[in-house]
């Protein structure tokens, strides 16, 4: 009951987070567009009678519309092209029997979590990685790379569908989909933004402007300016530190659902092994839906480490501390398929306790 209790806490938690995350991108919106219109109206307030005045803000009424636009957007074609940036080709027939192995397990993974069968996909990438992407059991995708089918035995592959399943299973493919599609689009809309601020008519303006007022700049608009233009330069790396932090720990729950789906951690702590291992990143995966993977697929350092600039940059724990949770697991597991080992367990707690360290 309380793994239901706390699988129940766990969806909502991600609902509710994904709620809050859509709020604050709209609101970010609506910051740019009405702090724009503010600024704008102190530029214009002491201008002569026959020069224009700012006074409707429909730069904020565009902006907060286009964001909620966006934002709806978003969540509603994350899963695709998330998929399509990644160049995933869907399985239907399975063509090899690597291809038939991967359907076969991804059957049985679903009946062992009890969720629908999700779409299944292959990048056409070397490095071994795997991801899970989607809004709920209803619509989600699960995809390999031919890498991991190249290096990993059926129990292994079968684990890391597993950890897939999880991720599926708590709802994290919502929120982790959704941060993904949110930092294409900010990363998109900056950029954009950018070239028409300095390359466009923005710097032309403002010198004419300057040319035709001898007053002065206000430093209040100057002020608020900073913070504006600081606000679009940001806002793609913000976007990408909320996307790094919101993993990590999910990512150690998923490990253990998978443990707890197949009855078998020593499989997935090997085949993190055997990714950890690999030599390459994963080029087919950009930094955008790194957050999604089983393992960062841009081998960054800073995912080997634990502490504050760890939780802030990295995108998953560190792989060695999964694998020795996940062997830590295994080992429990066989001490209790000792005949008679849960009898002692009872009955010598202090040597139980032992064992376990």
């Amino acid at each position: 009951m309380s793994d239901e209790v706390n699988l129940f806490a766990q969806q909502e938690a991600n609902r509710r987070r994904s709620r809050w995350l859509v709020i604050g991108f709209i609101l970010f919106f609506a910051w740019l567009g009405f702090g724009g219109d503010f600024i704008w109206y102190l530029s214009t307030a002491k201008a002569p009678p026959e020069s224009y005045h700012h006074i409707f803000p429909f730069v904020g009424i565009i902006l907060t519309a286009f964001g909620a636009i966006m934002a709806k957007y978003s969540y509603s074609t994350g899963p695709k092209n998330i998929l399509k940036s990644t160049g995933a080709r869907e399985i239907i027939d399975a063509q090899t029997p690597q291809e038939t192995q991967f359907v076969n397990v991804v059957e049985e993974m679903s009946v062992a979590s009890g969720i629908t069968k999700p779409h299944i996909w292959i990048v056409d990438d070397p490095d071994p990685n795997a991801f899970a992407t989607g809004h709920d059991e209803s619509d989600s995708n699960i995809a390999v790379t031919q890498g991991l089918l190249a290096i990993c035995s059926r129990d292994e592959l079968q684990a890391v569908v597993a950890h897939e399943m999880g991720h599926i299973k708590n709802l994290d493919v919502r929120l982790m989909t959704l941060l993904a599609a949110l930092v294409g689009a900010v990363t998109l809309i900056a950029d954009g933004a950018g070239r028409v601020m300095f390359n466009g008519g923005f710097g032309r303006g403002r010198s004419r402007s300057s040319s035709d007022s001898k007053e002065g700049s206000n430093p209040l608009v100057i002020l608020l300016f900073v913070v504006w233009i600081v606000s679009w330069i940001l806002a793609p790396f913000i976007t990408r530190l909320l996307a790094m932090g919101v993993n990590r720990k999910r990512e150690y729950l998923a490990d253990a659902m998978s443990a707890q789906f197949t009855r078998n951690p020593g499989a997935l702590a090997s085949a993190l092994t055997k990714i950890e291992s690999a030599s390459a990143p994963t080029t087919s995966i950009k930094g955008g839906a790194a957050h999604l993977c089983i393992a960062d697929p841009l081998g960054r350092a800073v995912n080997g480490t634990e502490g504050r600039m760890a939780e802030l940059f990295g995108t998953h724990p560190p792989m060695p501390t999964r694998i020795a949770r996940l062997k830590m697991m295994g080992y429990e597991q066989s001490a209790h398929e000792i005949p008679g080992a849960a009898a002692a367990a009872v009955s010598v707690p202090s040597s139980a306790s032992v064992r376990a360290t």
